[in-house]
């Protein structure tokens, strides 16, 4: 019997491993770097695997190696315009938005020069796993491209064009790149043009798509947690089957021909605000000079030590500066863009700029500058690995430029490089016949840099290896009752300290901490303008122990973040840091809380940059309509500090700050009174924590009780007001309708709902399938209900807005007229509830499993003295709710149009239809 025993056991083993090969017989593993697998299945189609059981979540990513540089003539735009179409629907999922919203997902699509990726972020489940997977693979090749969807489609698309137009960096800085290059496609905009985007026909756009979308023009990325052989399986399940079409790939480089003299672009259109930027040729992603460059970039710009924030800004010649550099698979470039107050002179920004870009050239940069750029880098990069959500879609970009290894062999070179490298980088590149500002000057003696192609990449990735991941994590188990269990809370001993712990195993061993601290009551925060806000914005500006660039350099040192925010008495610390390097940031955190230094020049470096934004904003259609809404349904005298400003108010605020008023604030409202809540999550020792608050926070102290600044519900002005914002290429539509009820009320629940059918979901909402899916005249178009969490204020609101080019308003204030209504009278349909429903359970639990949710959800609950089990009555209720419940609570909240508060703010023709008298807002 037993040798009987044995033979079946071995038989079964064989059948086993007979399975196990066929079953992977199409699927092979090709590479593997710091917990990132590589696999490839017979159609070419290459898989990476992440996984990241600390994660609740997993995000499916998939991109293809086509993006704008790919685009024929008379084809700007055909990549991006394609992206929106596979949303449309496919054989097997014929309604896509739907379904994003059914399962709850967090999903986009994006296109770039060199890759276009589409994504979804879900609950972690097989049932979700195995939909986003179907999904995929069946747009890959099913989707419908058709016709009339693509004449609803192009109006939208052409409406984010012309939202982007809005912008004159926007525009100036696409002009520059066009300028830039001769020849190749890297010159012209991801968006396209309006010419190719309104005339592009059908039988091109799916041309392309049949070229393109393909197996083996594909790499699909999936992260979060989830069990390796059964997603495996199903990945060949689902994509091995797919054929690459007969149409050849051939990608043949444009060769661009080295720049021979400076450009200059001169750029005309209605604003305010002065801007001057400039834009040299670097190399590819995949260029060891890339590296470099980037530490270059980082040496200029990097606030406050950067070379052009300290001769541009702290010399008070501009208000801000920002630069980037995509990496691409061919040469690419380094933008700089400089902001400058009409107050400023731009001729002298710009001599500041070019004079220190040249004088880069002539200064060569320190070991201490590549030292402090390198530790600045190296810090977003670990950040960012720790974060699998973020990293499936991240990789995109290196995908895209070549392979997915590029992104650990960028680190790398930052890591090694030295000041040598980066000088002779910056001497090879910064030069001025390699640059686009302006005009053309010509030269005796021209200085020509030619831009290579990198060559042997495969040699350079094949046998990467890495370094040593971060590794899974813990499986958590994001239920209510689980998260309630595993939460330790208390108040610590002698402090008004709130505690709320969970201690967890994340990968990276990551910590998000919150701290907030409250004190002070309506009477105390009459009259002080922008004090507060400025206080907290001062706090990373340097400590009497730590100066602003100390700061910087320890946090990066320690890959660790701190940030502050809050109100009128309200200030909250987030850290994001690992358990190593957890006490180290917690002392930052102390130091910049308790003795903030208030340096003069900081100060007004913030004023000039928040002047030059509100400059910058008088003639932004979607900042006058949303300063122009508040102030309709203003409540509060001057002074009040829940006052709503006037732009002329916000200016003088701004200037009536000083850093005396920030001192006595400081010195009055910073420190424990009777209100404090204390939430961290990860890799955390708690009595470490408790003993460090317990001791440093001992003598942190204010005499300022707090009370919570009453805000109750009041109906809201009606009105639909007309703002003419001259030479705006796009329009916005927003309307607000005031409600009276709280988190705390029966009607919450259904209330959620039904905001969910109404203006939420993923472009399914009631308002956006209207004006975008339907009449085609809103890229943007949607609704958002804000329930107060208070139960005595009961301050609540539902928003609705649309963007959209000018001429279109009569129809979008008939379609949110239209749909208003017959969202009053017919109310909603049972497939409505169901979908939402689902969206909405899925929805919470993707946020449970995010730290920094689920920390701001513990801070919440520690306050407003609650719970998860809060959180799951309610979750209870949603999933219990009937179509007539829903039904009820619309005809209760709900009202037609002219009963909002609507502002529409745009280039209205004189005949626009809008019953309205235009308005001003000063």
């Amino acid at each position: 019997m037993k040798n009987i025993n044995q033979n079946l056991n071995a038989f079964a083993l064989l059948v086993m491993l007979l399975v196990a090969s066929i079953t992977y017989a199409q699927i092979k593993e090709t590479a593997t770097v710091e917990g990132i697998t590589e696999y490839q299945l017979e159609n070419g189609l290459k898989v990476l695997l992440f996984p990241d059981n600390s994660s609740q979540t997993i995000t499916v990513n998939i991109t293809y190696l086509v993006g704008s540089r790919h685009e024929g003539y008379g084809e700007k735009g055909m990549a991006h315009l394609l992206e929106h179409m596979l949303f449309k629907g496919s054989t097997n999922h014929p309604d896509i938005p739907k379904e994003l919203t059914q399962y709850g997902a967090r999903p986009n699509g994006t296109t770039y020069f060199d890759r276009t990726n589409y994504f979804e972020a879900f609950n972690a489940n097989d049932e979700n796993l195995e939909w986003a997977l179907d999904l995929e693979a069946d747009r890959m090749v099913n989707s419908f491209i058709a016709k009339k969807d693509l004449e609803s489609e192009f109006s939208v698309v052409r409406n984010e064009f012309e939202s982007g137009e809005n912008s004159p960096s926007n525009v100036l800085r696409l002009k520059v790149i066009n300028t830039a290059y001769l020849w190749h496609n890297y010159g012209s905009a991801t968006i396209g043009n309006r010419s190719d985007i309104e005339r592009v026909p059908i039988e091109n756009l799916q041309a392309f798509y049949k070229k393109y979308y393909r197996p083996d023009n594909a790499v699909l990325m999936v992260t979060g947690k989830f069990e390796k052989d059964k997603i495996l399986a199903l990945i060949e399940k689902k994509f091995s089957g797919i054929k690459n079409p007969e149409i050849p790939l051939r990608d043949i480089p444009t060769i661009e021909p080295a720049q021979d003299g400076e450009k200059r672009v001169t750029l005309s259109r209605v604003g305010d605000l002065q801007i001057v930027s400039a834009l040299y040729h670097i190399p590819a992603g995949s260029h060891e000079d890339y590296a470099a460059m980037a530490i270059a970039e980082e040496i200029l710009t990097d606030q406050p030590s950067g070379r052009l924030y300290k001769a541009l800004i702290d010399g008070k010649k501009a208000a801000s500066v920002y630069s980037y550099s995509p990496f691409t698979k061919e040469p690419s470039f380094l933008y700089f863009n400089v902001d400058v107050p009409s107050d400023k002179s731009l001729q002298e920004a710009e001599t500041t700029l070019l004079s220190v870009l040249d004088g880069f050239v002539e200064t060569p940069v320190t070991e201490e500058e590549v030292n402090r750029a390198k530790a600045n880098l190296l810090k977003q990069y670990d950040q960012i690995s720790r974060n699998s959500a973020y990293l499936g879609t991240y990789m995109s970009e290196f995908i895209g430029a070549g392979d997915w290894r590029l992104s650990f062999i960028l680190r790398d070179r930052v890591e090694s490089m030295t000041a040598d490298k980066v000088n002779a980088a910056i001497q090879r590149y910064l030069i001025n016949t390699n640059r686009t500002v302006g005009n053309f000057i010509p030269s005796k003696e021209p200085i020509r840099v030619e831009i290579e192609h990198t060559e042997g990449l495969e040699a350079l990735v094949s046998n990467y290896k890495g370094k040593e991941g971060y590794g899974a994590g813990e499986a958590f188990d994001v239920s209510y009752e689980n998260i309630q269990n595993r939460l330790d809370t208390g108040l610590l001993p002698k402090s008004p300290i709130e505690y709320g712990f969970i201690k967890k195993d994340n990968r990276g061993k990551s910590v998000t901490l919150r701290f907030m601290v409250r004190t002070g009551n309506v009477d105390d925060f009459m009259n002080k303008g922008k004090v507060a806000s400025y206080t907290l914005r001062m706090l990373n500006k340097g400590t009497q122990n730590n100066s602003r660039q100390d700061i910087e350099d320890k946090l990066s040192a320690i890959k660790s973040s701190v940030f502050f925010n809050g109100s009128n008495g309200k200030v909250a610390a987030t850290i994001n840091t690992t358990e190593e390097h957890l006490m180290e940031a917690l002392d930052l955190m102390t130091d910049m809380l308790k003795y903030p230094k208030f340096d003069e020049a900081e100060l007004e470096k913030l004023k000039t940059q928040e002047l030059a934004s509100i400059e910058a904003n008088k003639t932004e259609p979607n900042y006058l309509a949303s300063k122009n809404l508040a102030l309709i349904n203003q409540k509060y005298e001057r002074g009040h500090p829940l006052h709503v400003n006037t732009i002329a108010e916000d200016i003088e605020d701004v200037n009536a700050v000083t850093i005396k008023a920030l001192q006595d604030y400081h010195a009055t409202f910073f420190g424990l009174s009777n209100s404090a809540t204390l939430v961290a999550i990860g890799n955390i020792d708690e009595q470490a924590l408790k003993l460090y608050f317990e001791k440093e926070f001992a003598d942190y102290k204010s005499d300022k009780p707090y009370t919570p600044i009453s805000n109750k519900f009041t109906p809201n002005n009606v009105a639909n007001e007309k703002i003419k914002t001259p030479d705006k290429k796009n329009a916005i539509s927003i309307g607000v309708l005031n409600a009276e009820v709280s988190q705390n009320d029966e009607d919450y629940a259904a209330l959620q709902i039904a905001g969910e059918i109404f203006g939420g979901g993923f472009i399914t909402s009631r308002i956006a399938t209207r004006l975008r899916q339907k009449d085609g005249v809103s890229y943007g178009a949607g609704g958002q209900l804000s329930v107060d969490a208070d139960k005595n204020d009961k301050n609540s609101s539902i928003l609705v807005y649309a963007i959209y080019a000018p001429e279109n308003a009569a129809k979008v204030q008939a379609g949110f007229k239209e749909e208003i209504e017959r969202f009053i009278k017919d109310g909603i349909t049972e497939d409505e509830l169901k979908v939402a429903v689902t969206s909405w359970v899925q929805g919470e639990n993707v946020s449970r499993a995010k730290d920094g949710e689920l920390t701001e959800t513990i801070n919440n609950n520690l306050y407003y003295d609650r719970d998860m089990m809060f959180h799951k009555s309610i979750e209870d209720k949603v999933t219990s709710l009937t179509v007539e419940d829903v039904n009820k609570v619309i005809k209760k909240y709900f009202k037609t149009l002219d009963k909002w508060t609507v502002v529409n703010a745009g280039d209205f023709v004189e005949d626009a239809d809008i019953k309205s008298t235009d308005k001003k807002v000063d």
